[in-house]
């Protein structure tokens, strides 16, 4: 999904003139029905689930983090101020809580899209105040990758808690970062041109969802795992275009395919409601539990039901999630 981006401008250009629609998820017969709980968030991609049991998503086009009542789909302002997008992509763009402290990772706005802001994870010490924790832009352009790329700064994806601070996942520069609370920046794996996406973590283990190479096939869409002394292993493989990862009902782990990509420019979306939510089985394949969805960017489980986020500034619901 944000590959290579050496089209900068036009990509993201086109990405901001994405209209709203709605979306015709599909279920698999007798399987969970997806419902829509929110609309009209403006430029999202992460989620996440508090410590309140609400789901907090970031709209980086406003610059604001937004907290969802997961049952109503009630929306309110949790965090404002945060620079906005300035490639209709970017600003924040994920976020996680860490001892109850909401932090916020956010990206393009720097020197390389004509912006001027921090690209890294901020920490939210009020309402609409925050202290930037770790310059990961700064880190990248000093450090810059062993595979092509068109950002000195990266493309960070995806911030996942892990050991006192945070992983985060660069799908420009191809690599994981770890990333501490003083700020110190390292690169935790790097990889191929295979576009690393979401992340989970269960101990020592990271999951990590890659998105693959252009032209984003389904073989190329999986889950791996890997952690400080273990390395790279796939654990399924087979959902196009993959964006998320994470452990829902019974311990299972989940995708989120985007969906068939058809595109000839480096950075631009699945075409609409070709996005799946699939489930990694023990042969190393995916059984999608409801497709049809429209260009998903991020999801999240509160019991058996999965909220999904969309590119479309949508939250889904689908309810009865089960392995």
């Amino acid at each position: 999904m944000f590959q290579l981006l050496s089209h900068v401008r036009p990509v993201l250009a086109a990405l901001a003139v994405l209209s709203l629609g709605t979306t015709a998820a599909v279920a698999q017969p007798g399987g969970p029905v997806a419902t829509r709980l929110v609309s009209g968030l403006q430029g999202t991609i992460g989620s996440t689930v508090g410590p309140d049991g609400a789901l907090y998503v970031p709209e980086g086009a406003v610059g604001r983090i937004t907290r969802v009542d997961p049952k109503t789909g009630a929306k309110t302002t949790f965090a404002s101020g945060l620079p906005r997008a300035i490639v209709s992509i970017g600003g924040a763009i994920d976020v996680a809580f860490l001892d109850e402290t909401a932090y916020v990772l956010v990206t393009l706005v720097g020197f390389d899209v004509g912006g001027s802001a921090v690209d890294g994870i901020y920490r939210m010490d009020g309402p609409d105040s925050f202290t930037v924790v770790a310059d990961i832009g700064a880190f990248a352009a000093a450090h810059p990758p062993h595979t092509p790329f068109d950002l000195p700064t990266g493309l960070q994806f995806a911030l996942e808690p892990y050991r006192g601070g945070f992983l985060v996942t660069d799908g420009n520069h191809n690599r994981v970062y770890q990333v501490r609370l003083d700020g110190t920046v390292t690169e935790f794996i790097a990889f191929a041109d295979i576009t690393p996406t979401g992340l989970e973590v269960r101990g020592d283990k990271v999951y990590m969802a890659e998105a693959g190479q252009i032209p984003h096939l389904p073989q190329d869409g999986k889950i791996v795992s890997f952690g400080p002394r273990s390395p790279v292993t796939t654990v399924a493989a087979g959902a196009p275009l993959l964006v998320g990862v994470e452990f829902g009902p019974g311990n299972t782990l989940y995708a989120l395919a985007q969906g068939i990509w058809n595109d000839t420019f480096p950075g631009t979306p699945a075409e609409p409601d070709t996005g799946s939510l699939v489930k990694a089985n023990a042969d190393g394949t995916f059984t999608v539990i409801v497709g049809g969805l429209d260009r998903p960017t991020s999801f999240e489980f509160i019991g058996t039901t999965a909220y999904v986020v969309t590119l479309t500034g949508e939250i889904w619901k689908i309810d009865g999630v089960s392995r």
